[in-house]
């Protein structure tokens, strides 16, 4: 399985580098009597440089970083890559290639302060001027259900009506800090009040599939990826969303799963390392919990406020701050400002 997935990482680092000459050739190709006035990308991945930078001197088009993850950093502070030795290479040049990406883009978009601050204090030599919050978006959409309809969908994935149901959906793999996770889950094991739902796919997921095949918890269901539809529906059955992170990371994620809780209208527990500002921006609104990822105590210490809260009254203020700072029309007005100006 260990061999198995550095083939996996290798295949995908060689297909990243690859990527943007069969960008190239296609834009020469079928878009060779086409002027681009704005090239709009994000990361990850870094590896588009020449590709972008291609565009913006054929076209004089502007260039818009959206700066979802901060590669390679956020690979190193987890051990995939370290700065020394031959990944030491490897790792130099992808920084080389984020550099670049920096300087050639005329604006940059963060998914919040943190990530603004971050790539300042890092990169003195951009302009502060050029860098702006321009968070993760999706359509306000309200996607909570009615009692009866939450009833009939836990029935038909076998959750229980009599719990407070935790869930997590999204990617299983080495950022979300999964082996913290499954301590969690352990620690909950004897808890009759609480049942956890694990749905998502990733390097990781053989690791709680092992632990649910070996120790069986009678409050712990882990699901493979269901199509969008279905998963927002089984989300918004839910009570609580769940968002986990690694406590190693340096740089400040912002996990966009956080928007898929917003729109079912469900409280939102937040365990990760203290850089990012996803838990302050949670605990801020009103709609949800944080701690630490490295502390257990910490997590069982939030679970028990969460079953004597009443979840009803976290609904409001979620979706206030779901419409006032993280719909479509405000990104595309933050971008539509910024190429324009």
């Amino acid at each position: 399985m260990e061999i198995h997935k550095k083939q996996i990482f290798l295949e995908k680092g060689i297909s990243t580098v690859c990527i943007e000459y069969q960008f190239i050739r296609g834009i020469k190709r079928y878009f060779a009597n086409v002027k681009f006035d704005a090239v709009i990308y994000s990361t990850p991945p870094i590896t588009f440089c020449n590709a972008i930078e291609f565009v913006r001197k054929r076209d004089r088009a502007t260039t818009y970083l959206l700066l979802k993850d901060i590669f390679p950093q956020n690979a190193v502070d987890i051990g995939i890559m370290t700065k020394q030795g031959l990944r030491g290479i490897i790792y130099r040049i992808f920084r080389a290639k984020e550099k670049k990406l920096y300087r050639i883009s005329d604006h940059i978009g963060c998914m919040s302060q943190a990530n603004v601050n971050y790539i300042l204090e890092h990169n003195p030599e951009i302009d502060p001027n050029i860098v702006e919050v321009c968070p993760n978006s999706v359509e306000v959409i309200d996607m909570s259900v009615e009692e009866e309809i939450r009833k009939d969908i836990r029935r038909t994935y076998k959750i229980p009506l009599d719990k407070k149901v935790f869930v997590y959906g999204g990617n299983l793999g080495k950022p979300q800090g999964i082996d913290f996770m499954i301590e969690c889950l352990k620690s909950q094991e004897k808890n009759k009040e609480v049942f956890f739902l694990i749905v998502g796919d990733g390097t990781e997921f053989d690791k709680i599939e092992a632990y649910v095949h070996r120790d069986k918890p009678s409050n712990v269901r882990l699901m493979k990826r269901l199509p969008k539809e279905d998963y927002d529906k089984m989300v918004a059955a839910c009570d609580v969303g769940m968002i986990f992170l690694d406590h190693r990371f340096t740089i400040p994620n912002f996990p966009s799963r956080l928007l898929s809780y917003m729109q079912a209208k469900i409280p939102v527990l937040a365990v990760t390392d203290p850089n990012t500002d996803i838990g302050k921006v949670i605990v801020d609104g009103g709609f949800g919990w944080w701690c630490e990822s490295n502390s257990l105590k910490g997590v069982n210490k939030q679970l028990q406020y969460i079953l004597k809260a009443d979840l009803s009254t976290f609904k409001r203020k979620e979706y206030c701050c779901l419409k006032e700072h993280y719909s479509t029309d405000i990104s595309y007005r933050i971008i539509m400002r910024a190429i324009n100006h």
